[in-house]
């Protein structure tokens, strides 16, 4: 697999801090996002690479193995329980020697026959599975409401996956197999996809329900009377009862957000009513409220 230096995809050197990378990833995961670069393939790569490099030097205990084995920081436990196992074996081919009389050449270190191929009288290479790749993938909310198809292009190969209504903000799924390929024929490692979904809604989301605020006029609240509502897949016709005081919630079940992976099945949407006070009254209208308010004392 080709070797990326993450440090140089974030423009930063190894002493960069823990801040340094977060404002380095931010910045230019914003410039080389797909959304703003449709048909640049070139943009779409770095943006992985960007993805990758955050996942890896974010994480101290990754960015340690990183810094130490570089592409192949993934199999850093392989590695030291190779150079455990060798530095026994090399400890035990010094007593045959020494004890035995034994007149051994060579190394038999299967630790660099498993990262260099053989070498002396080893002849096994040790299969390790492909390195895990990290994408973000920005919906809007209203792409979120129905189950829908994408199309993702990986190290230049589409894949085409479908997103279940109902997906979560911060929700992360694998497509297993879709990852970097496996060193000395292993198997490829598997692409996990983060959803970062942007309301672009009036609503408030939490969790499958929705809130709303609606603002009806001062007679409508006092009266009484038909509005309409707005909702995810259309508008709804509500019935204010009178005298409805300002801040009354109202709810309309199943019309919130679909619940993940169980069709026909939806939260419920909360309204809010906002009363708005008339303004710029006329004299006739100052008046006959002045009446009321004899009428009320």
């Amino acid at each position: 697999m080709e070797f990326i230096d993450y440090y140089k995809v974030l423009g930063l050197d190894k002493n960069a801090s823990g801040d340094d990378i977060k404002k380095a990833y931010r910045k230019l995961a914003r410039k080389h996002h797909p959304d703003l670069n449709p048909d640049n393939k070139e943009a779409h790569k770095l943006f992985q690479q960007l993805n990758e490099a955050n996942e890896v030097l974010s994480d101290p205990d990754k960015r340690k193995k990183y810094d130490q084995y570089g592409k192949d920081w993934q199999h850093a436990e392989h590695f030291e329980k190779e150079r455990a196992q060798q530095q026994h074996h090399k400890q035990g081919v010094h007593e045959e020697r020494h004890y035995g009389n034994f007149d051994a050449d060579g190394d038999f270190s299967e630790f660099f026959s498993s990262m260099f191929g053989n070498t002396g009288r080893a002849n096994r290479q040790t299969q390790f599975r492909g390195q895990d790749y990290q994408a973000e993938l920005q919906l809007n909310l209203t792409d979120a409401y129905t189950t829908h198809q994408q199309t993702l292009t990986v190290n230049g190969k589409n894949i085409r996956i479908t997103i279940p209504a109902g997906i979560e903000n911060g929700q992360k799924i694998k497509l297993k197999g879709h990852g970097a390929p496996g060193a000395n024929g292993g198997p490829h490692g598997d692409l996990f996809i983060t959803f970062s979904i942007e309301n672009n809604t009036a609503f408030k989301r939490q969790e499958n329900n929705l809130y709303t605020t609606v603002k009806i006029d001062l007679f409508t609240a006092l009266l009484g009377g038909d509005i309409t509502v707005d909702t995810m897949n259309g508008k709804v016709k509500l019935k204010v009862a009178p005298e409805t005081q300002n801040g009354t919630q109202v709810r309309l079940k199943g019309k919130g957000f679909p619940v993940y992976k169980k069709d026909n099945e939806f939260g419920d949407l909360y309204v809010t009513y906002e009363v708005e006070l008339p303004t710029k009254l006329t004299d006739k209208q100052k008046e006959l409220f002045q009446e009321l308010a004899k009428l009320q004392n």
